[in-house]
């Protein structure tokens, strides 16, 4: 499969893993970008007064690895000391699939759903990478982000935000490679072109690949504050600082 195929399935976009690898040539044809400051919604977020913070990672064939891994480990790396209702590890981690059946990831790395659609719990926080997808992630897309804190994608899992209808009237960024499919495919949807990130109100979207891990820092940092957020970037030894306010 070539690096830029769309795979299309129920109107779903998908990133190849070689997407890492961009070319010359494709810079010329798709023309020059830069990685513009992200767009920040500042309102913090609330975790729940009782229980962890729920945050459920849709999966589809083809799902990009780093896209799942860069915010599961972001949200599984978090640690919050305090007294009352507070978790050391506030989050609680879940993949979603169409069925319990194995999925292969990109690079051939297979994944068992915890939960199908169907049976999955209600999560405070959706993170849907670059997929194949389907009519029934979008059915439950619709449905489930209705009473999320934050509903998030990472590269071309914008697309699926998008066909769900879920970005109509807003901004939204995808990785660099598919803005111009993107903007063609959906022109109710402000598409900005370069940010690590856009946030939205209920909605953020991520650039491509690692801009995800950005996304799940600031999401971090709207819960629990920039040293949490900062204290799990240097655990991780990730050195980015496209998850911050701009100075």
């Amino acid at each position: 499969m070539q690096r830029r195929t769309l795979i299309k399935g129920a109107g779903a976009a998908a990133l190849t893993a070689s997407a890492v690898a961009m070319t010359a040539a494709s810079q010329d044809a798709r023309g020059n970008y830069e990685f513009a400051p992200a767009v920040m919604d500042n309102t913090p977020l609330k975790p729940p007064s009782g229980g962890r913070i729920r945050v459920a990672f849709a999966v589809s064939r083809h799902a990009n690895v780093i896209d799942l891994a860069g915010p599961w480990e972001t949200f599984q790396d978090v640690m919050v000391h305090g007294g009352g209702n507070a978790h050391s590890h506030p989050f609680e981690l879940y993949t979603v699939g169409e069925s319990p059946k194995p999925i292969e990831c990109t690079g051939g790395l297979i994944i068992v759903p915890n939960y199908t659609f169907e049976a999955a719990p209600q999560p405070q926080l959706i993170s849907v990478g670059a997929q194949m997808g389907s009519d029934a992630l979008l059915e439950w897309l619709r449905n489930a982000s209705a009473d999320t804190d934050l509903t998030m994608s990472v590269c071309t899992g914008a697309f699926k935000l998008a066909k769900a209808g879920l970005l109509d009237g807003q901004k939204a960024t995808t990785h660099h490679d598919f803005f111009d499919d993107f903007a063609d495919d959906y022109p109710k949807v402000e598409l900005l072109r370069g940010p690590r990130f856009v946030e939205n109100g209920q909605f953020a979207t991520a650039g491509g690949l690692t801009s995800g891990i950005d996304l799940a820092l600031r999401v971090v940092a709207r819960y629990f504050g920039e040293g949490v957020a900062e204290q799990t970037a240097r655990y991780m030894e990730y050195t980015s600082d496209g998850w911050r306010k701009p100075a």
